[in-house]
């Protein structure tokens, strides 16, 4: 595993560009969000897609997200009604996860079986840093192991854990527990599905 030492609020671009060639060029990372610290690789990438499933011991039915620079990338890959993009104008960037009609932009690998797919813009300037250097979303995953009770959060800890198993580590220090609130759309209504970091008035939580 290579590890970059990348500062919080304004990490190096010399670095977040070794990183986007890595992940272009099939690496596994792990990387800081405004949550926990998440898996990632490139969109496209079924090989790096199978080593999250392995490594995290999902089944194929396991929803992925798709980690985005804004709102206008959003646009490109959910569908967007007034309500949805309202509220996701209200709340993005931030520590949620949208469930939206996938377009078809989307591969149907990545859609569950109401074709819908999870979009997400961090805050955080290191994810938010490695987007802009790409013209796609990232696949992303929660970075939390098997049998543990919540995510990784140390950089010392995900080296020791995984140094076999991803390529990269992206560290910014100590990372949340805490995982994204996942919220869905029912009629252009809001519907917390999975509590998490944040703010749930906002959705009616």
């Amino acid at each position: 595993m290579q590890r970059f030492h990348l500062h919080p609020e304004n990490p190096q671009p010399r670095l977040l560009g070794k990183a986007a060639e890595a992940v272009a060029g099939g690496a596994l990372l792990a990387s800081p969000t405004d949550c926990s610290y998440v898996l990632l690789c490139d969109l496209t990438d079924k090989a790096a897609m199978q080593r999250i499933r392995a490594l995290r011991r999902l089944d194929e039915d396991h929803p992925f997200t798709l980690l985005c620079r804004d709102l206008k990338q959003v646009s490109v890959y959910a569908t967007l009604g007034t309500a949805e993009h309202r509220l996701l104008r209200a709340a993005a960037p931030g520590p949620y996860t949208f469930l939206l009609a996938a377009t078809r932009e989307v591969p149907k690998r990545l859609q569950d079986k109401r074709r819908t797919v999870g979009v997400r813009i961090s805050s955080h300037p290191v994810p938010q840093g490695l987007l802009a250097l790409r013209d796609e979303p990232l696949l992303c995953s929660t970075l939390q192991l098997p049998g543990d009770e919540f995510p990784l959060t140390d950089p010392d800890d995900i080296e020791d854990r995984l140094g076999k198993q991803v390529d990269l580590l992206l560290d910014a220090g100590p990372g949340d527990y805490q995982v994204s609130t996942v919220v869905a759309f029912e009629d252009g209504q809001a519907r917390v599905v999975r509590p998490g970091k944040g703010d749930l008035a906002r959705f009616g939580g």
